[in-house]
């Protein structure tokens, strides 16, 4: 036989206090005493009392739910990213709603319209999604981009110009004065901003860089362009992704070319593992985790902020984009200029 779920009379009822008060308690914690207070935390534990839902949504206009969607749940940054916004978003008492759909702008437009109804707010991490449609889910919705800048929609993006700068430096040292970056997947917001900023950290330290045309960014996308790096002439390969840039080195270790001796290579990511290869993989990463939790926290900001956009406002132009500063990890796949 199921035990009958508890109520907020049955508290009231343990506590000797009326059940608005109770509800008060559970509902706005600021309106009650804190002894009050802790009486019914303890009762409701006691009584093993669950919140529900669908009524407390009814009252507030809150769902408690967050939705965010990456495009590969396989790869670890989106992993780091979701444990963050899964830890903001328990310390407030939301829950988050995950999906996935692997580089298609149109499969993310289905998903966000699917869920748009059932959730508080929607955080797009290195969406594909075109801006007009970003821009659409936020006039009615709150709403964060990770990885990407828009005008007029909060964004959570690392800064990768700390890690990028410092990196560019460290190459100079080592002699280095030709590059080449292989570019991630054609249209990639993320892949063409990290060429921007290394372009221009390379033109400061007097390094002629180069880029490729886009490619797939997985082990088989970066030894595929094994070719174009040899024939490039160039000292040191830097890659969009670390699965790319692992993927280069076994592939060049596989034609018995020596990394660093013959070519440096620097990925993108830290991601796990990244430090498992031979020679260690030398990469530029932000703090993920934090990235997520911020992305969280900025979202609820803006649904507490702006209740005029469930009648349709346009979010705030200007919006702030925030920076977490990326780090370069020196490691033994970046050595010396060859020659």
């Amino acid at each position: 036989m199921v035990k009958p779920q508890s109520t907020i009379y049955d508290i009231a009822a343990l506590v000797g206090l009326n059940a608005s008060t109770v509800s008060r308690a559970l509902s706005r914690p600021d309106r009650v005493s804190a002894k009050t207070l802790r009486r019914v935390e303890d009762a409701a534990r006691q009584l093993d009392y669950q919140v529900n839902s669908a009524a407390r949504a009814v009252k507030t206009g809150r769902l408690q739910t967050i939705g965010l969607l990456v495009p590969d749940i396989t790869y670890s940054i989106f992993q780091d990213i979701l444990r963050g916004a899964e830890h903001a978003a328990r310390d407030a008492d939301y829950v988050v709603l995950v999906g996935e759909e692997v580089g298609s702008a149109q499969a993310e437009w289905d998903w966000v319209r699917r869920v748009q109804s059932a959730v508080d707010g929607v955080i797009l991490a290195s969406p594909w999604l075109e801006d007009s449609r970003i821009r659409e889910v936020a006039a009615t919705k709150s709403l964060v981009v990770v990885n990407r800048v828009l005008d007029g929609v909060p964004s959570v993006m690392p800064d990768v110009a700390s890690g990028v700068g410092a990196a560019v430096a460290r190459a100079a040292e080592l002699g280095h004065r030709r590059l080449l970056y292989l570019a991630g997947p054609e249209g990639a917001w993320m892949s063409k901003h990290r060429w921007e900023v290394l372009e221009a950290a390379c033109a400061d330290a007097g390094i002629e860089a180069t880029s490729t045309p886009g490619h797939w960014p997985t082990r088989e996308g970066g030894a595929a362009l094994a070719d174009d790096v040899l024939a490039s002439g160039c000292s040191l390969a830097v890659v969009f992704n670390d699965l790319m840039a692992i993927g280069l080195l076994q592939e060049l270790q596989r034609r018995h070319v020596p990394v660093p001796e013959r070519l440096s290579i620097i990925g993108f990511d830290n991601i796990r593992g990244s430090d498992f290869t031979s020679p260690r993989l030398a990469t530029i990463g932000a703090p993920l985790h934090e990235v997520g939790e911020r992305a969280v926290k900025v979202l609820l900001a803006g649904a507490d902020a702006s209740p005029a956009r469930s009648k349709g406002a346009a979010s705030e132009p200007g919006a702030p984009s925030f920076g977490l500063a990326a780090s370069f990890y020196d490691r033994g796949s970046l050595g010396p200029a060859a020659g």
